[in-house]
């Protein structure tokens, strides 16, 4: 498909970073951002922020233990399944290393990464931080760390700011993560394909 060379098509992703299935979305969305890029298209994501468990107080507990705790003990073969398929995509989601961890200032850092440009370095650095590396994304050391490996010298989004944008992702009625749209059009809920992600992307960069 044809695309105008000044058209910058706008994908909007609301997702957490503790949520397997907007890592694979997210995995499978660049694949198809980079070949847009490669045609010499022009995409810009924008990343608007999601708690699964925003009244939680998780200070690195193990994970497999708070979900079995919250879900039951059904949950530990469907994490094994999950990590299975996530293979395919490239993807480990270590279940046994991986900690429970609030996602607050994890959002701050991929917003102070937006406002560098640096957005998508940030949203894949701490998807595999907490799903492969089995860091404890809530603590303050590690964000650095994190911080200072992707270009951003300093985590200094404005809380406020991040309150707001979480509120109005709430009040927009979004209940569940991933949700992905494209040029503000109908957003699509869910793991969808690397296919569907580039159908989607090439109608909105013609």
């Amino acid at each position: 498909m044809e695309q105008s060379e000044d058209r910058t098509a706008t994908v909007e992703f609301v997702l957490d970073v503790i949520c397997a299935a907007s890592y694979i979305a997210y995995v499978r969305l660049e694949r198809a951002i980079e070949r847009v890029r490669a045609d010499g298209g022009k995409v810009e994501v924008v990343f608007r922020p999601f708690q699964l468990a925003p009244d939680a107080a998780f200070d690195g507990e193990p994970l497999l233990e708070v979900l079995t705790g919250m879900f039951g003990k059904h949950v530990v073969a469907e994490t094994q399944q999950a990590a299975a398929d996530a293979v395919k995509d490239g993807v480990t989601l270590d279940y046994g290393r991986a900690v429970a961890a609030d996602t607050f200032e994890a959002h701050r850092l991929i917003q102070s990464a937006a406002s560098r440009g640096l957005g998508e370095a940030a949203v894949e650095r701490l998807f595999r931080a907490h799903f492969t590396d089995g860091l404890n994304i809530a603590d303050p050391a590690t964000l650095q760390r994190l911080a200072a490996e992707i270009g951003v010298d300093a985590n200094d989004a404005p809380a406020d700011r991040l309150r707001a944008d979480l509120a109005r992702v709430r009040a927009g009625g979004i209940r569940s993560v991933p949700q992905i749209s494209f040029d503000g059009g109908r957003a699509l809920a869910g793991t969808q394909s690397e296919t569907t992600y580039a159908k989607a992307l090439q109608t909105a960069a013609a």
